[in-house]
This record gives C-alpha cells, structure tokens and sequence, in this order.
C-alpha cells in the first residue's frame, strides 16, 4: 500500500545555455506528468545592454564627426530671418535728432511796476505793433508816491530860488559898495592933490593937508579889500549856482523817473510780432519783475535742438542736419551751441539755409539728421537685432547657395541710424543675417529651411 508524503519542493534545473525549465514533477508512479522547458527570451538584458552600448557609441562618433565638420547645428525658417546684403557706398555718420521751431527772435514782456490789472486790451496769440497798448495796472502807492515826489520838487525849487535870489542881491550890494568907494577914492584924490598945491603956498595948515591924505588913503585899501571880497564872492557864487542847477536838474530828472515809471503802468509791446503766452486777468495782482507774456518776431524761424552730450565734442557751429517736412528736404546749419548739460543733453540752434517751410509754425517738432562728418566710401551693413548679440564681433553669413548661416568674425566701426560701417570679415554681396540671434543660442550654423 502506498505511504502518502508531503510533497516535496520543488527542484529547479540550473540554467543551461540561457534555457530555464520548469520545476521537476513528481517522481514516476506519484501520478505527476511529463517534464517542460520554456522557451528562450528573445532580448535578453545583456544583450539589451550590448545593444544600448553600441548605439551611444554611433552617437558620440556622429556628434564628433559633426562637431568636427560644422560645428552644432540648428535649423530655423528663412521667413523669420531679416537677411542684409553687404554693399559698398557712401557712408555719414549722422545722429537722428527732435528739434523745436522758435521764433528767430523773442522778446519777453516783464511788469516794470507792479500793480492789480484794471484793463486787459488784446488778447494773446493777437499780432501787435510796437507801442500798441496791451495791458493797464493801477498802483495807489505809486500814485501817491509820485505826487509826494511833485510836493518835494516845487519845495526845493522855491527854496533854491530864494537862495539864487539872495546870491543875487550880495553881489548886487557889493557892486554898490564898489561904486562907491571908486567914488570916494576920485573924490579924497583930487581933494588931497588940492591941499597939496596950498600947502605948498601957505594957505592951508599941514595938518589939514595930512588928514585929507590919510583919508584918501584909508578909502583906497578898503576898495581894494572890497574888490577881494567881491572877487571871491563871485566865484563862490559862481559854485553855488552850478550846484543848485545841478541839484535842481537831478530833481527834474527824479520827477520824470517817477512819471517814467507811472507811464509804465501801461503796459505796451516792445516790438511788434505775436503775443504769446499773455497771462493776465482782470483783478489779478502782478508783482515787479514778473513775466507776463512775450512777442515772437515772426520775420524768420529756428530750431533748437537737445543732442546727447556723448556727441558734444564732435557738434560746432556750421555744421550741416538735414530734415524733410511735406515731403520736401531742408538743409540747416547749427547757429550756436550751448555748453551746459542737462539731464545728459546740451542744446543747439539751427537756422534753414534758404526759405524755411512755408507751413511751418511755433512749436512744432521736426526730425532731423545731424551729420558728424563728410561722407566717406565704405562697407555697409544694414542695421538690426544681432548687434546686441554679438556687439559686432561675429554674424551669421550665409553661403553661396543659401542653405545655411555660418558664424563668422567681423569687426563694424562707425555707424549711424541706418548702417553700421564694415572694417573687417565681410565683402560686398555677402549675406548677413541682421535680425535677433536671442533664440539661437550657441549655434554654429544655421540650416534655413
């Protein structure tokens, strides 16, 4: 009778040239059935692994190969490249400026006196003559001071009169005193010669004849020290006079000054133009000194004119910009150049060599190319987006049939808004592309598609 066992684990064969088998069955007369062999797998790892190992190398040998042969690729489309063709020409280096139109000539309106405004009589943007009445202020102050300053002259006036009158009157009494000593000395003379002549005979006592000789005496030196007397009166009258008259000719010239300035309370053009920026109401209160508008001389134009101060050493009076207004060219020559820099910019003028545009006005703005230099034959390259890439050191330049870029290294000089000049690595007919290289990274060639 059969012994009943626990089945036994099962044996697995070792594998044998790659072949796995099944587990043994049970021993003969156990009941188990025939022994199986699987079949073999068809990718093994290790030849997965052989495989993968083979083609990283195919791989490594192809990007050497390319690198070696073109360096790293990529492709782009031709439609979204701008493509330049190097040229030979004239190149000017010029810088693309705004300027401002300006009277050629502008004169400011400044309140002489101040004042409230009691009358405005033109309004602004009006064309005025010059002397044409434009505003009237009212100052009391000034009114009052004025007639104060009348008070004081007719005061001084009377009072140097009554001094000119008594000048007058001393000289007038010293002439008299003059007279009458010329009269006293004839008359002493002719009495003292008489007493002479009888003194001699006998019949006039000695002492007679002396006192009329003292006395002719005495008369003759006070009519010389009256004659001193008069003399330097006179020229100290003489002084005093020029200094009244002086003095009452620097009153007369006051009184008009204040009159002057009481005329200045009508405020009037200085010249005739247009009245701009006119900025005066009714009531409105102006101080001395303040601005209140300004006449534009409208017989000719300007352009000023804000350059950046990296060009400050290369702009000058005389040189030439250029400018199209209406589909018309106009040539302009810098008049002055003013040194100070604001804000990184200095400002010139220009005036139009000829007829400025007819339809031209105050404040517009223009566009014009202000040129650095004469123009110079060079090579040309049109500007764009790769310079900010490659600062000019390096392009893309396509090949003879155009199916690829290749970098290459270039070297561009001066440049103005339209064309960079060409010193080194290009000749005429190449193609460059001149768009943004951002998205192409560190490309070598690029294969257009």
């Amino acid at each position: 009778m059969p012994t009943n066992r626990p089945p036994s684990t099962p044996d697995t064969a070792p594998p044998a040239n790659g072949v796995l088998t099944q587990p043994l069955g049970t021993l003969p007369g156990s009941g188990g059935g025939m022994d199986r062999k699987l079949a073999k797998r068809r990718f093994p790892p290790k030849r997965i692994a052989l495989i993968a190992g083979v083609v990283a190398l195919v791989a490594l040998v192809v990007y050497a190969a390319l690198s070696q042969g073109g360096g790293r690729r990529l492709q782009v489309e031709r439609d979204r490249l701008t493509i330049s063709t190097v040229e030979e020409g004239a190149f000017q280096e010029y810088v693309a400026v705004t300027g401002t139109v300006l009277p050629e000539r502008t004169v400011y309106l400044d309140a002489v006196v101040g004042g409230k405004v009691s009358e405005k009589l033109v309004e602004e943007g009006a064309m005025v003559t010059a002397g044409q009445p434009l505003l009237v202020l009212a100052n009391d102050n000034l009114t009052l001071q004025m007639m104060s300053s009348e008070a004081q002259l007719q005061e001084q006036i009377s009072t140097m009169r009554a001094q000119r009158l008594a000048l007058d009157q001393n000289q007038l009494n010293l002439q008299q005193q003059l007279a009458q000593l010329d009269y006293d000395v004839t008359r002493l003379r002719r009495e003292r010669d008489r007493l002479a002549d009888l003194v001699d005979d006998g019949f006039v006592a000695q002492a007679e004849y002396e006192r009329a000789r003292d006395e002719y005496d005495y008369a003759v030196r006070r009519r010389e020290l009256t004659r001193e007397g008069f003399r330097n009166d006179s020229l100290s009258r003489a002084l005093q006079l020029r200094q009244m008259d002086a003095a009452l000719e620097r009153l007369h010239r006051n009184l008009g000054l204040v009159q002057e300035t009481m005329t200045n309370l009508v405020v009037r053009a200085p010249v005739s133009g247009q009245l701009t920026a006119f900025n005066a109401e009714p009531g409105q209160l102006i101080g001395q000194g303040a601005r209140i508008g300004q006449v534009d001389v409208l017989d000719g134009y300007k352009v000023r004119v804000a350059v950046d101060e990296h060009y400050i050493t290369r702009v000058a009076p005389g040189q030439a910009a250029r400018t199209t207004v209406d589909g018309a060219d106009y040539e302009l020559t810098i008049t002055t150049v003013y040194p100070e820099v604001r804000d990184g910019r200095f400002e010139v003028d220009m005036a139009f060599l000829g007829a400025p545009p007819a339809a031209i006005r105050r404040g517009q703005s223009l566009r014009l190319r202000l040129e650095l230099g004469d123009p110079e034959q060079a090579l040309l390259l049109a500007r764009g987006g790769f310079f900010q890439t490659t600062g000019g050191n390096w392009a893309y330049v396509l090949t003879e049939d155009g199916s690829r870029a290749e970098r290459r290294p270039i070297q561009l000089g001066r440049q103005n808004p339209q064309f960079y000049e060409v010193t080194e690595g290009l000749r005429p007919g190449d193609r460059v592309v001149t768009s943004s290289y951002d998205t192409f990274g560190d490309a070598d060639v690029l294969v257009l598609q």
